[in-house]
């Protein structure tokens, strides 16, 4: 662990956080935030739970411009997986700007390898029977155009999306997401979308067995897929991320994608795997499906794809579902060349130190401690994940597993006073949701654990000191 630890630190501004302001917002983030409320549009979101205006950063440390450092268990949404600035990624980008930036869908040496690399990591067995398609540089992007690509090849136009699923704002991609708080004003959206539940075996309304948890959400898939009485016209695809990132890092019960896959094939429907957010190592594969040992129809990559946080997004999809021609498909900025130098660079980085192994390394070390402070807290009810992509769900009585956001959201603030950054997301609103960058070191680990226990003690205290007030007027 020691010789990790030396490896990767050097990636990193620090290994802990440090506040030396007052509070946080410091007084000058408090004037950058206040001048962003004015002039910049109201659906700015971020800054509302985390307030803060970031100076510079890197690795797994942000630094604000007040000086203060906070340990980055957020990783841009899942996008620094090799961390923030990482210099030897940017050397990739800084030659590549110097050469060339824009292309448009020319070939380049520095694309074609790109794309060799994202083939070259797929499984051995497969590599032969994937090919790569670029589109606009964000993971909407890839969502749109995998929908697109499946209607093309199948003729048809529904599409089965799964509760609890994200998959971005555009149209057809919001459509797909399953929270109907993004869509709560809109009036239409593509048509023909239909919701079967995850493998969510926390919270699976058959039964905790993960067996009968995944039958449970397969019967409700083939239900619709088979019973002529359904009410829903053979789709052309479905849509499902290996595993859930907003809806609470929810890695599927084992079986559950196979046989999505089999029995999606059976009826003549494609299988588009949403690998956004939980691909591009950040499970220590490649893919996630690949702790699965599946593969569907058509991939979506964005995010980490773009190294250290540069816009880039694909479809990895079988030669055999070709169903579009020249222009067919097309997008001003898709494959951006300094995006895919930046591509070139991650692959590389990570090939390098191993990153794959090391992910796995501290996943479970990070999921250990998790469990011990769940050992802890009695709030706790779950602590879930693959890689570094775990999922922390809080409830109010781990009997009745009732969801506790109020408590998530006081926790994140204490938190973020004590320097440590997550997001918040699940069914409920009320899953931790740890997605650090994948160079993070034992000691930024135990450093971030830490703060998450004194804060759990923090909140906990906090609301036993209110209920004995309540008492207390009562009488």
């Amino acid at each position: 662990m020691k010789e990790i630890t030396h490896q990767f630190s050097k990636f990193h501004l620090s290994e802990s956080s440090n506040i030396v302001s007052d509070s946080v917002p410091g007084e000058r983030s408090k004037e950058l935030l206040d001048l962003q409320k004015e002039i910049e549009g109201a659906v700015v979101s971020y800054p509302r739970s985390m307030p803060f205006a970031i100076k510079r950063a890197k690795g797994a440390i942000i630094e604000d411009v007040d000086g203060n450092q906070y340990i980055d268990f957020f990783a841009g949404c899942g996008v620094l997986n090799v961390g923030h600035c990482n210099e030897e990624v940017l050397s990739y980008v800084k030659k590549q700007q110097d050469q060339l930036i824009h292309a448009l869908d020319f070939p380049t040496e520095n694309k074609l390898s790109a794309i060799q690399k994202i083939i070259k990591n797929l499984p051995k067995a497969v590599q032969n029977d994937y090919k790569v398609s670029f589109g606009g540089p964000t993971g909407s992007d890839a969502v749109e155009a995998a929908i697109k690509l499946a209607k093309m090849k199948t003729g048809r136009d529904g599409i089965i999306s799964f509760s609890g699923g994200y998959h971005g704002m555009t149209a057809g991609a919001l459509a797909v997401t399953a929270d109907t708080a993004f869509r709560r004003t809109l009036t239409s959206l593509i048509p023909n979308v239909h919701f079967t539940p995850f493998s969510y075996q926390y919270r699976c309304p058959s039964s905790d067995d993960e067996l009968a948890c995944k039958n449970y959400a397969i019967d409700r898939l083939k239900f619709l897929l088979e019973n002529k009485h359904s009410g829903i016209a053979k789709p052309a695809a479905i849509i499902v991320e290996s595993i859930q990132g907003e809806g609470g890092n929810i890695p599927p019960v084992a079986g559950f994608l196979s046989e999505v896959v089999e029995v999606a094939h059976r009826n003549d429907v494609l299988v588009i795997f949403d690998e956004i957010q939980c691909g591009f190592f950040r499970t220590g594969e490649f893919l996630a499906c690949m702790n699965y040992g599946v593969m569907p129809d058509i991939v979506t990559l964005s995010k980490g794809l773009g190294g250290v946080g540069f816009p880039i997004s694909a479809l990895v999809y079988k030669k055999e579902i070709e169903a579009w021609g020249p222009g067919a498909h097309i997008g001003t900025f898709r494959a951006n060349q300094v995006s895919l130098a930046a591509a070139n660079g991650a692959f590389d980085f990570i090939e390098k130190y191993d990153v794959k192994s090391h992910t796995k390394e501290m996943g479970a070390y990070l999921m250990d401690g998790l469990i011990k402070l769940s050992d802890k807290h009695a709030f706790i009810g779950d602590v879930r994940g693959k890689g570094l992509m775990i999922g922390v769900e809080i409830v109010k009585d781990r009997q009745t597993k009732e969801p506790y956001p109020e408590f998530v959201k006081e926790l994140r603030a204490h938190c973020l006073q004590k320097g440590l950054l997550f997001e918040v997301g699940g069914h409920y609103n009320n899953v931790l949701r740890v997605i650090p960058p994948l160079t993070i070191t034992p000691e930024i680990v135990d450093n971030a654990l830490s703060i998450i226990d004194q804060c759990f003690e923090e909140v906990v205290s906090k609301h036993q000191a209110e209920e004995a007030n309540t008492l207390l007027e009562a009488f």
